[in-house]
């Protein structure tokens, strides 16, 4: 089960230029649909008087989310050699979008190939690369009087604590990289009074 994956570390710029057209180059680390959707609302907003907003992204560990996007550009031209700079780099939960400013000359279908292409790879030129690992979450809850057992389970496996609240009833999050999650569910288990929450 793969849980490590390469994306970046904070957001990017790059540019290229080409026959007068510019195409200015971001991507940005990401996690979501969601999160995609309202970066592009942004720039849109940013970059109101550019002709094309090609993107692509791609999403998961296991890498099987992904999406282009020509924004009017003749089919292939944008998205495709945007999301080809992606895969090239091994890179996912990344969202490169391209904005072009046309400069009165055509490139035909070539150039443009070329110039977003060119635009991505910029822009990843100035990213730092990072390796990371997909977590899970898990909510705990437990007595009191075990609290000293679910801590050494802790220390000994290293999940982060996201919260945690000792009160009446003990109530832990927390993350662990994927791939140790069933190690650390089955010690979990075996601590006296402990449920996950969400179960019945």
């Amino acid at each position: 089960m793969e849980d490590t994956y390469k994306t970046i570390e904070a957001q990017a710029e790059g540019l290229y230029k080409e026959k007068g057209s510019k195409f200015i180059a971001l991507a940005f680390p990401v996690y979501t649909e969601e999160e995609i959707k309202t970066i592009l609302e942004d720039l849109r907003g940013k970059y109101y008087d550019a002709r094309h907003h090609c993107y692509a992204y791609r999403l998961g560990a296991d890498k099987l989310r992904f999406r282009a996007n020509d924004d009017g550009e003749p089919s292939s031209t944008g998205g495709k050699p945007i999301l080809g700079q992606i895969v090239s780099n091994d890179l996912t939960n990344i969202l490169i979008v391209v904005v072009r400013y046309f400069g009165g000359i055509k490139l035909g279908v070539s150039g443009l190939i070329n110039a977003y292409r060119t635009a991505a790879a910029d822009v990843l030129d100035h990213a730092i690369v990072v390796e990371k690992t997909e977590d899970e979450v898990v909510k705990i809850k437990f007595s009191y009087a075990v609290l000293n057992d679910v801590m050494r389970i802790i220390k000994e496996m290293e999940p982060v604590v996201l919260e945690r609240n000792f009160e009446l009833e003990c109530r832990m999050t927390l993350a662990l990289r994927r791939k140790l999650l069933p190690v650390l569910l089955e010690r979990m288990q075996q601590v006296e009074s402990l449920s996950f929450e969400g179960e019945a």
